[in-house]
């Protein structure tokens, strides 16, 4: 499994592509390093898997009960827009014009690399989402992390 991390500012061009950043691609293994399928993220933001990331996530997905009408809704708004994509002799990704619209990426944007993804965010949303610090992040660090290893932060 990928273990990304980082944040990147990068530039959209008129076509809409941007060069994965060097810091970024030495973190990929060689052979994830020019294809990628992108989609949706959870926010109004986009995310890239590297393609052996996203043929685990759609081994997972395609285990779900399609019988249950959740999983149904879930599967067809997780694969809306998904698109594979490849790195052209430049090295740069081209982003799907109808996903660049849905997370109102314009010149600058940004990646924001984590776990096994890369999430695409218009600069300006990315930066009005993360100015708003948590009240308090050691109570948020303690009710989420507190629950690894099955550990109950409230006993």
């Amino acid at each position: 499994m990928a273990n990304l991390f980082g944040e990147f500012v990068c530039k959209l061009d008129a076509k809409g592509r941007f060069m994965l950043p060097a810091g970024l691609v030495r973190q990929l293994s060689p052979g994830d390093q020019e294809r990628f399928v992108i989609n949706r993220g959870f926010e109004k933001n986009l995310t890239l898997y590297p393609e052996s990331e996203w043929q685990k996530i759609t081994k997972e997905i395609n285990s779900l009960n399609l019988y249950n009408k959740k999983n149904r809704e879930f599967v067809r708004y997780f694969y809306r827009g998904a698109s594979e994509l490849r790195c052209d002799s430049a090295n740069r990704l081209l982003v799907p014009k109808p996903l660049m619209d849905y997370a109102d990426l314009d010149k600058e944007i940004v990646l924001f690399a984590f776990g096994n993804r890369i999430e695409i965010w218009s600069k300006s949303l990315y930066e009005s989402t993360m100015s708003v610090e948590p009240e308090d992040f050691s109570v948020l660090a303690e009710d989420v992390m507190g629950r690894i290893n099955n550990k109950d932060p409230e006993s």
